[in-house]
């Protein structure tokens, strides 16, 4: 594996994109924030800012609302993983994705220990489209 810049310690990463994944989103302005770990009562969480940016650019739709939203958004199909619910784009849809965010997407990241006091604060007061969780305040919800 490549060294990687990102951190592997708790906080908030955002993404923005060259390109943007949908005409009525700017291109270069950030789109979608998200946490690593999330808060978790009842257990200690191994993810950090390294894991989760990594799943997000290599992962698949199952475990990134950020690639199944972006995924839906450039027009991939979804399909359902074995017999189970888990939806992804398949082996094909998951690399054109991940090809797409090589070539468009950009992340940023900042250090914070108890990340989603954070993540909550700035889905509420930021224009963030693609999240999804505690956003249905937001216009571009309803189109995800």
């Amino acid at each position: 594996m490549r060294p990687s810049p990102v951190p592997a310690a708790a906080g908030v990463y955002g993404w923005h994109f060259k390109q943007t994944p949908h005409p009525n989103l700017d291109a270069g302005r950030l789109l979608y924030v998200g946490i690593a770990p999330r808060y978790m009562a009842n257990r200690t969480s191994t993810q950090n800012l390294r894991k989760r940016v990594r799943y997000h650019y290599r992962g698949n739709a199952a475990g990134s609302t950020l690639r199944l939203t972006l995924g839906c958004l450039l027009g991939l199909v979804l399909r359902r993983v074995g017999s189970g619910k888990r939806m992804t784009f398949g082996m094909a849809g998951e690399a054109t994705l991940t090809q797409w965010m090589a070539d468009n997407a950009r992340v940023c990241w900042i250090e914070q220990s108890e990340p989603w006091d954070l993540e909550s604060r700035l889905i509420s007061q930021l224009d963030l489209p693609l999240n999804l969780d505690q956003n249905r305040h937001h216009a571009f919800h309803s189109r995800l």
